[in-house]
Order: structure tokens, then sequence, then C-alpha cells
């Protein structure tokens, strides 16, 4: 044997495998293409038995479909073994040769024509030999080609195979088994061997609760809610199947093979099913949807500045979709006396929303409506309040309560008090028109006697429109009235008043007159609040106007009396705890000599000049400087998560502010600048011992916050200039050793972690993880703060100010703003701000958690930001 014939031996033999899968998927083309019909309608038979077409249709039906089917079946076969044709070992080398360049196989199974005995011939078709040889060793059998499109161009094949794969998911494969007993026995027979109905109970879907299949109950009785929807669903002849049942109003039978019949559960009662194949029967008792309830908690009560809070709860079985508060005026309650002496005119009730949880169950929860409604005709006078609440099967619960007084704003000052008295009685009845201007007239009769010239130019015009009427106003000029007389009272009610004493008098005269009338304890407590603001404008006033002492024309300290802001501050505590234990007569006495005092109150400065002379004051001052600074980071972060995603801009006034504002209130100093301590000459900055001629501590550095030096720092690298200043701050600490020092260090320690995490979270463009840890870091800083002061209060007994009148803060009491969060030095209010009444405190804090509740329930906003929200609203 040569040489060349064992290379084509072995050659051919690797070829072996090759060749029969080439011969094999020869095999798959042909036969796919020649019985390609009979496994499509294979499929379809299949489907549609699957999907119970031999109980649907009758014998005759069934007999020639079976027919259709047979010949249908036969003639596929006959047209795929016509067409079909093995494929032989040569027409498989053939194709396979055919995929290789140069043919290699038909090389190695050729042999030279000529030059048989010629040696270099030989030679070149040995070389050849072992060329073709090498090339059919890498032989691969080609893909079959299984496309039918020129054979099928309506894609039939496709849609039988899409009806098996539809019957193998929905349908059931079993019932391919009852032609044989449909042939034999008819449809009827077929349908008993099998369960020849079945139902479901289905409950509304407001319930949430799941869906019965009757078949698998096997007890005797169950429960469903009313309302549930049971739908039955028969197969075979409907002759054969009768239903009975009381539960509710059942169609009758139709008469079409595949029928289905629904039923409403509507009382209690029985259903009962008889079939061949046997009967079944339920007693169903009905669950009735109990109306939901509704209760008023505690009374309706008044919040600052003059809103109207009330707590209801309600509840239900399914849960609560809507409720309304609606107020009526409750006339024959009222003190007829005056303008009320004749009937009102008939008004609108007004309707309000009750608010609703946005999270959680409705089925039983308590929420709080607080409204304002100290403008409206209602407000001050007893109502009427009806709360209604709806389910989602479209059921009422309602409970009504007399309401003495709607709560609204009370006016203490006289000639308000009788303004609004007036504009009442219009609103009442507009027949009071011509009583209300003349006793405006009255008013304005001497208006060089303390009244503002604002102020009389809005009564007269108020007077004249009051008299355009011949007998009667419009109700259009009514309700402008009304709005004139509502700002000419508030005007005199809080005034604009540029003198400190005078501010300090009126605030007096107020709270006296409101102990005389009676006030309630939020509105003793606002007022309170308004005369400590007084107070304190009062002192900083005086301070601002004192001169410095040189120390060396004191007046005997034996005939004055040193008192300290905590001294006073004190002084107003029991002033305020008087009132509550109702011993007016003493907190009225202990008012007007406070009044005194402060009037004949002189400031005398500490020794050692302007600024904290204390390690203790500096420190507490430094914090108070990055707490600050934090602030404004914060503000600047929550910013720039609106900006990216597309919520308010950076610069725009937020909730609560007044245009033009940037966080500031009027009259306060800007964020990260020294304010001006009492005794200091305008235009003087602070500048401590120990301090840098800039006013900054040496290693702090108190500019992270500030504008100017923000230019082309990004949020991170401000936090983390904060976080180098907490931390040089905390280094130099004093009061440690104690327990309330050690605490304090702590604190500090931990808002510097969370400061550092911020930092970190703002360089990954994570800025609502930063908003928290930033607000984690402000609680640290501040209770770090009240944990100094009570350790410099153990240590030194307290911090000497300024002067005796600025004294000493309060660590152990901290304020607090409507939010719960402390304000101004060491968590209490102090003098280095120039603070709003705190009655716009109260309306700039609702308006930001009202404004907070509004976009939280935005749903189009981005997931990050609801999320961010919702934590605000859990923590305030």
């Amino acid at each position: 044997m040569t040489e060349d014939t064992t290379q084509k031996e072995a050659a051919l033999q690797r070829l072996i495998w090759p060749l029969r899968l080439t011969r094999l998927g020869m095999v798959a083309e042909r036969a796919t293409r020649a019985f390609w019909p009979l496994w499509s309608l294979l499929f379809l038979t299949v489907a549609g038995f699957a999907f119970g077409l031999a109980t649907a249709l009758t014998q005759v039906q069934l007999w020639a479909v079976i027919g259709l089917l047979g010949v249908g079946l036969v003639w596929a076969v006959l047209h795929g073994l016509r067409r079909f044709r093995m494929p032989s070992r040569g027409e498989a080398l053939e194709r396979l040769d055919a995929t290789m360049p140069g043919r290699p196989i038909t090389a190695l199974m050729d042999h030279p024509a000529v030059g048989a005995n010629d040696p270099a011939s030989q030679s070149v078709w040995a070389a050849h030999v072992a060329r073709m040889a090498e090339r059919a060793s890498h032989a691969h059998a080609p893909q079959p080609d299984l496309r039918l499109s020129d054979r099928d161009p309506y894609a039939l094949r496709y849609m039988a195979a899409t009806a098996l794969a539809m019957a193998l998911l929905f349908g059931t494969l079993g019932r391919v088994s009852e032609i044989g007993e449909a042939v034999a026995l008819g449809p009827g027979a077929a349908s008993a061997s099998g369960p020849s109905w079945e139902g479901w109970v289905e409950p509304p879907i407001y319930t949430g609760l799941p869906s019965l299949y009757l078949a698998d109950i096997t007890a005797e009785r169950f429960e469903a809610p009313a309302g549930s929807r049971i739908s039955l669903r028969f197969y075979g002849d409907p002759g054969e199947i009768t239903v009975e049942t009381n539960i509710g109003d059942l169609p009758p039978a139709g008469d079409q093979p595949y029928l289905s019949r629904n039923v409403t559960l509507a009382r209690s009662g029985s259903l009962s099913i008889y079939g061949p194949s046997g009967a079944r029967s339920w007693d169903i008792s009905m669950l009735a949807d109990a109306p939901p309830s509704v209760a008023l908690e505690g009374e309706v009560e008044p919040g600052p500045p003059g809103q109207m809070q009330l707590s209801y709860t309600a509840s239900d079985d399914y849960g609560v979709v809507s409720g309304t508060a609606t107020l009526r005026l409750n006339a024959e309650a009222a003190d007829r006396r005056y303008g009320l002496r004749i009937d009102p005119e008939p008004r609108e009730p007004l309707v309000l929303d009750l608010p609703m949880p946005f999270r959680g169950g409705r089925e039983d929860f308590t929420e709080v409506m607080v409204e304002d409604l100290s403008e409206h005709p209602f407000a001050n006078l007893p109502v009427s309040l009806t709360l209604t609440v709806t389910d989602d099967a479209g059921q009422i619960g309602t409970v009504s309560y007399d309401v003495p007084r709607l709560p609204g704003r009370r006016f203490f000052d006289p000639l308000a008090n009788a303004v609004i008295e007036m504009r009442r009685d219009i609103l009442w009845n507009r027949d009071n028109a011509e009583r209300a201007a003349d006793l405006l007239r009255a008013i304005t009769f001497h208006p060089e006697d303390d009244l503002d010239e604002g102020v009389y130019l809005q009564l007269r015009t108020a007077i004249r429109r009051l008299e355009s009427g011949v007998d009667s106003i419009s109700a259009e000029t009514r309700d402008q009235v009304a709005d004139i007389l509502w700002n000419a009272a508030l005007e005199l009610e809080d005034g604009d008043l540029d003198d400190a004493l005078e501010r300090l008098r009126r605030a007096q005269e107020r709270l006296s007159e409101a102990m005389r009338q009676g006030a309630s304890d939020e509105e003793i407590a606002q007022l309170m609040q308004e005369l400590r603001e007084a107070m304190n404008d009062y002192m900083q006033q005086l301070a601002e106007n004192a001169e410095p002492s040189d120390g060396t024309d004191q007046p005997d300290q034996g005939e004055r009396m040193e008192m300290s802001m905590a001294d006073l501050d004190e002084m107003l505590r029991r002033i305020e705890e008087l009132m509550q234990e109702g011993r007016t007569a003493e907190a009225q006495e202990m008012l007007n000599a406070l009044q005194q005092m402060l009037e004949n109150m002189e400031i005398t400065q500490g020794e050692g000049g302007d600024g904290p002379q204390t390690p203790g004051q500096q420190a507490m001052e430094g914090l108070q400087d990055t707490l600050r600074e934090q602030q404004e980071l914060s503000d600047d972060s929550f910013s720039e998560l609106q900006e990216q995603f597309g919520g308010q801009p950076r610069g725009q006034p937020q909730p609560g502010q007044q245009p033009g504002q940037q966080g500031q209130q009027p009259g306060q100093q800007q964020p990260g600048q020294q304010g001006q301590q009492p005794g200091q000459q305008p235009g003087q900055q602070d500048q401590q011992p120990g301090q840098q001629q800039d006013g900054q501590m040496p290693g702090d550095q108190q500019g992270a916050g500030q504008g100017g030096e923000n230019d082309g720092m990004t949020l991170a690298e401000r936090q983390e200039a904060l976080r180098r200043q907490l931390e040089e701050q905390a280094r130099r600490l004093p009061g440690t050793g104690s327990e309330a020092g050690d605490e304090a260090l702590r604190q500090l320690d931990e808002a510097g972690r969370a400061m550092d995490e911020a930092a970190e979270a703002l360089e990954n463009g994570d800025i609502a993880g930063a908003l928290d840890l930033q607000s984690e870091a402000m609680e640290g800083l501040r209770e770090g703060m009240t944990e100094l002061g009570r350790a410099l209060a153990q240590d030194e007994g307290r911090e000497p100010g300024q002067g005796q009148a600025e004294g000493s803060m309060a660590p152990d009491r901290p304020l607090q703003d409507p939010l719960g969060r402390q304000a101004g030095n060491s968590g209490s209010m102090g003098s280095d701000e120039d603070m709003e009444t705190r009655e716009e405190l109260y309306r700039r804090s609702r308006e930001l958690l009202d404004e907070l509740r509004r976009r939280s329930s935005e749903q189009e906003r981005p997931q990050i930001e609801l999320d961010y929200l919702r934590r605000l609203l859990d923590q305030f």
C-alpha cells in the first residue's frame, strides 16, 4: 500500500462523523418539507380537544369534525411519503464536499489519469493529496436548511405551533382523551366523566380578599363578603345542569352549549348545583360591609396664630376612602345682642376635606386637621360640626357636634377688637351696615388720638362703602369692606412700632387685656412670647445706646438692684405659671412690677471690653458659628437636590418666605456674620482676646460657610472644611472632665463623624443621604452646645456676659421652635439675633410643614426626593 493510499484512507476515516451529521441534516430538511402539513394538523387537533372541543360540540358535529380531521391526516401522510426521499451517502458526500474550498473529498477519491510511471508527476500528485487531506480534516457538517417560507407562505405552521403552546399553558391535555367517550356515548356522557361545571366566588376588589374555587370547597357552609360575584361555567348540554339559589337574582339559563351564569351575593342563603356528575350544595353566610365610623378626639382647639385644630378617629372594616368636615352657623347658640340681634343671612356651610393618611392602612387611624379660619364669617361664633367619612362601598358614617366657638384669631387691642366686631356684624347681616358705619365714624372722630394715618384712611374708605347703598349694600361690597376692616384691625393689633419701649408697653397691655377676657392657654402663651421678644428688643436698644463704663463713676452698688436676663426670664415664667393657675391678680401685679423695672433699667458694661472674655464663651460662640454654617450648607444641598430633579431652583423663595428673602428674617443678620453685642457701638466689630485680627479663632475656618469664600468650593469641600473646623474646636473645648463636659465632647465627636460621612456622600453625588447626615450633625452640635452650657454652669456658676443686662443663657430650659428644634445660643433665645415675632415663626413653620406634606403627596416627583420628604415628616 502506497503512502498516497494511506493518506486517502486516513482522511476518509476522519470524515465519518461529519458525513453522518450531514446526512442526518438532509433527512431533517426533507422530512420537514414533506410532512409539515401533517404535524401542523396534529398540533391544531390536540389544541382544540385540550380546550374542550369534544364536550362543546354535539355528537353529529363531533363526527363531522373527526371525519374531516381523518381525511386531512391521510392526505398529509400520503403527501409526505410521496415527497420524502432518503438521502444517499453520495449525496451527503457531495453536500459536505461543497462546503469546503477546492472540493477536497472529490480530490481524495480521484486518481491521476496520466503520469502514473513518472516520478515527478507522482510527487506532485502526492503533495496535492496531502494538501487536500489536510483540508478535509477540518470538515464540519453544514447547517440544515429548515426554512419553509416558499412552501408555507401564510405561516400556517406557526399558527398551529402557537395553538399547541396555548393549550399547554392554559388548557388541559388530559381532556384530549374525552374524544373517545364523546364518540361512544355523546358529549353529555363525556362531561359527566369529569367536572361538568366550574364556579368561583370573587369578593369585591376593595376588600383585598382572595377568590374561592367552588369545586374545592368541601364544607357545607362558608362565608363571603356582601357584593361577592359568583361565576358559574357549565360544559355539555345546558339542560342537564340545574342551579337553585336564593342569595341573589340569578339570570335565566340560555341555550348555548358553553354557558356562563353569574349571581351577586345580596343576602345569606343557599346555592345548589345538580348535574350528571352529582349534586353539590352550600349554605353561604353573607358578611355585611359595616358602614364607617368617625369620632372627634377631644375638643376643637385653637392653635396659634388663630388656627382651628381638631383631631378625629375614623375606622372601617375595609378602609375609609375620604371624609369631610362641614361647619354650619349655629345662630341659636350665639349671644344675640348688638349686631347679632337680627337674624343672620343664609350662608352656605363650610366644607373642608379631612386629611387622610398617605401611608399605612385606613382601617383604623387618627389624624389632625389644622385650618386657618380667622377671616371666615363663622370665626369666633358657635357652629355645628359634622364629620363625614365614606368607604369604597359608598357607605357613609357621620357624627355631629356643637362647637361653642369656632377658633379664630382674637384681638386684644380695644380699638382693633371694636373694628373686628363691626366686621363680624356686617358679615352676619348686611342690615348692620348703617350701624357699623356710625360706630366707625365714632372711632375716627378724633384721628389724632393714637390712630395711625393708614388705619384712619382705611376706616374712612370702609365708611364710604358702607354708606354707598340706598337700602342695603351688595354682597361684593360687603366682602370688600370686610377685607378692609380685617387689614385695619391687623395693623392696629400688631402695628409697626419703631419705639421698643412703646412696643413693650403694648405687649403688656395686650397681655393684661387677654387675662381680663379669660383667653386660652395657647393665646396666653403666644402673648407671653410677644412680651419676651419685645423685652429683648428693648434690652438690645438700651444696650446699643449705653455708654461704655470706665469703672470710675459707678453709683453705690448698694443703691442698685442688678438683674440678669435669666432673672427677667424667670419673672416671665412665673407670670405665666400664675396665669395658668388662675391667679390673675397676682400675675397682673408682677407684670406691672416688671414693666416698672424695665422702664427704669440701665445697662452696665462688664469689665474687660467688648466680646466674650472666657474660654467657655469663646467655645460657645465658635460652635454657634459652626452650627450656622452647617445650616447654610444643608440649605444649599437641599437646593442642589431640587435643581437635580427639576424642583424649585436655588435662589427662589422657599415656602414661607416672602419674595426677596433668602432664608433671612427681616432684621436678621446674614449667616456667618458676627452679631453686634449689646453695648457695642454701631460699626464696631467683635475681636476676642486670642483671636486673629479678622475675628477668626486660630485654627478655625470660619469662612467655610460664608458667601465670599465659598466661590470655587464644592459642597463636599465646604463640608470637609466644617469638619476640620469642628475638630479644632473640640480639641480646645473647656469644661472636660465633668460628666456634662464629657457628654458634650462625645456629641461633638458624633457630629464630626456625621460631617465626615456627609462629605463622602456629597463627593459620591448622594445628596439625599448627605442631607440626612447633615441633619444628624446639626442635632449633635445642638446637643453638644447644651451639654457644654451645663458643664460651664457647673464649673463657674454662669458665664459672664457683656453686662448684667444681657444675662446668661439658660441651657437647662432650651426653647424650641414649632418644629421641635432648639433656637439661638446653646438652644436658648438670646440677643445675638434680631428675631421676628413668635407669631411669624409659627406661621413660617406651619407653612414649611404644609409645603412638605404637599410635595410628599406629588407622586410624579422622583422616588429619592419623596423618600427624603417622608423622612422629614417622620422627624417633625
